[in-house]
């Protein structure tokens, strides 16, 4: 055989063996979608259709309870303003009553010392003395005591 019989010959039995071991489904021509096919995609269509309806009713609940913790949130923070307000109410007055309860208590205590006690006899004295001495007039209004 030439030279250049060979690769002819060898492209031929490559030919002839890839034709001989190709399976012979592969030639065949397919008849497009059966009625199977199309069976099969309008069930895999309604079934998506089903799931996207699903999925739309989990958003809507899931914005439900989004809102409702909002609700709850904002229910939270006018708790802690009523509470905030209350304890500030409360010290306040506390504050108030203390302050005033300590003036009434120093005011009945200083009449009371006036009225019954022997200190009243000499308050009365220095009052009459000072009187006649201004330096002991002046030490008397400094105590608040003329």
């Amino acid at each position: 055989m030439k030279a250049r019989q060979i690769p002819a010959f060898l492209l031929a039995a490559a030919i002839v063996w890839g034709l001989w071991t190709t399976p012979g489904a592969a030639w065949a021509e397919e008849a497009g979608f059966t009625r199977r096919d199309r069976d099969l995609l309008i069930e895999l269509r309604t079934r998506m259709l089903e799931i996207d309806k699903r999925f739309e009713e989990q958003a809507k609940v899931f914005a439900q309870i989004d809102k409702r913790f909002d609700q709850l949130m904002d229910f939270l923070y006018i708790l802690a303003g009523i509470f905030t307000s209350l304890v500030v109410a409360v010290i306040g007055f506390a504050y108030w009553d203390r302050r005033t309860i300590i003036t009434q208590a120093k005011k009945e205590t200083k009449e009371d010392l006036e009225r019954e006690g022997r200190l009243r006899d000499v308050i009365l004295a220095l009052r009459q003395y000072a009187a006649k001495n201004e330096d002991l007039a002046a030490i008397l209004r400094s105590f608040h005591l003329l």
